[in-house]
């Protein structure tokens, strides 16, 4: 699987705690945070309503991007 980096400004008490279960799990920061937005993936996937409206604004963006074409 190839690997995107981006940068993450986290509130500073956000960021000590995040380091304080990595280091309580053994594993890095960034294995941390890759779990925790996996999970939330996961968590709005399920969510119908939500996925709903994404759809809604993606066929939006369709119809936009449609008119440009032209």
């Amino acid at each position: 699987m190839t690997r995107k980096a981006t940068t993450v400004r986290l509130p500073e008490q956000l960021a000590d705690e995040v380091e304080a279960v990595a280091r309580g799990r053994g594993v890095s920061v960034n294995a941390v945070v890759v779990d925790a937005l996996s999970a939330e993936i996961e968590r709005v996937k399920a969510d119908t309503e939500f996925m709903a409206h994404l759809r809604a604004l993606t066929e939006r963006d369709r119809e936009i991007l449609d008119r440009l074409a032209q």
